[in-house]
């Protein structure tokens, strides 16, 4: 019989240094100003709190009040200067106000991290127009809205400029059970290449980061119900472990760095090769209904999500 157990010798990727440890040198933000949206929670606020802890003014940006106060609370934790704006970023109009605050506070960003996205997992044959219309809006519109007012604002104003985009690797694979986010995160990553070509000649480089498993409390209920169902995460990855948050952030910060200046169009997927995965052998398709636990579909008498 062939052993197939992972082997004694085989422990995967080493564990990285631990939260507060810089990747960069100190004070490489110092005199820079970074606006991150849906930074108050989850991955997103340890983006952000990388980059306070090189030394950035921050701009958080959240359509929910008490998200705010999370990310306040973070970034005083770290003695960093915080202004926080509620912001839809649906909303051109919200997001050029939101701008005009941290103009105000900080002067103009000099980084923005688009990190604000929506998601849910619900079969495409349930989704209502609305939930797709709700993602997409969110999610691809707001990525763009956001990218477009920035990149007016220091293409008026003569000045370089740094955005990353924060995607999700099923841009590349498509994603059952998420047609809406999905279809968004690819028009994201399309998004990064086309921007980075038009807007390079002006001095802004624009680049995506995808982010792999990185277990959080922010998770939705029903994000945390589908890795209860894994009976074992780390060894669902080729690294033998999930990332840790500040894995992220440290991406995040090189990314938007001095020393990634002739980095832009391109998108770092952080996951531990986890995307990349393929068996030899194909297990048995199991639909998407049956993995969310759902009856069979009913043209006549449905719920639309």
């Amino acid at each position: 019989m062939v052993d197939t157990s992972i082997g004694a010798n085989q422990h995967g990727l080493l564990a990285p240094p631990p939260v507060g440890t810089s990747a960069l040198p100190d004070n490489t933000f110092a005199n820079a100003v970074v606006f991150v949206t849906g930074g108050g929670t989850g991955l997103g606020k340890a983006i952000a709190a990388e980059f306070a802890r090189l030394g950035a003014s921050m701009v958080i940006a959240s359509r929910k009040s008490e998200h705010l106060d999370a990310a306040r609370e973070a970034m005083d934790e770290l003695n960093a200067p915080i202004e926080c704006v509620e912001c839809d970023i649906r909303d051109a109009d919200a997001i050029s106000a939101a701008f005009d605050a941290s103009e105000g506070r900080f002067g103009l960003p000099d980084v923005l991290i688009n990190n604000a996205a929506a998601n849910f997992p619900v079969p495409a044959e349930d989704m209502s127009p609305n939930a797709w219309r709700t993602v997409v809006d969110i999610t691809l519109n707001g990525t763009f809205y956001c990218s477009r007012e920035f990149g007016r604002r220091h293409i008026a104003a003569g000045t370089p400029g740094n955005i990353v985009n924060v995607g999700a690797s099923y841009a590349w694979t498509g994603g059952p059970g998420f047609a809406h986010s999905a279809a968004a995160k690819a028009g994201v990553k399309n998004m990064v290449e086309t921007l980075a070509v038009e807007w390079g000649p002006a001095g802004i480089a624009v680049n995506g980061l995808v982010p792999g498993l990185f277990p959080h409390e922010d998770m939705t209920d029903d994000i945390t119900g589908s890795l209860d169902r894994t009976h074992d995460k780390d060894a669902c990855q080729p690294a033998m472990r999930v990332g840790q948050r500040q894995e992220l952030g440290w991406a995040a910060t090189f990314l938007a760095s001095p020393y990634a200046r002739f980095i832009s169009g391109h998108t770092l997927v952080v996951d531990g090769a986890n995307w990349q995965r393929r068996s030899m052998t194909n297990p048995a398709v199991t639909t998407i209904r049956d993995q969310l636990g759902r009856p069979p579909f009913d043209p006549e008498g449905y719920d639309q999500i």
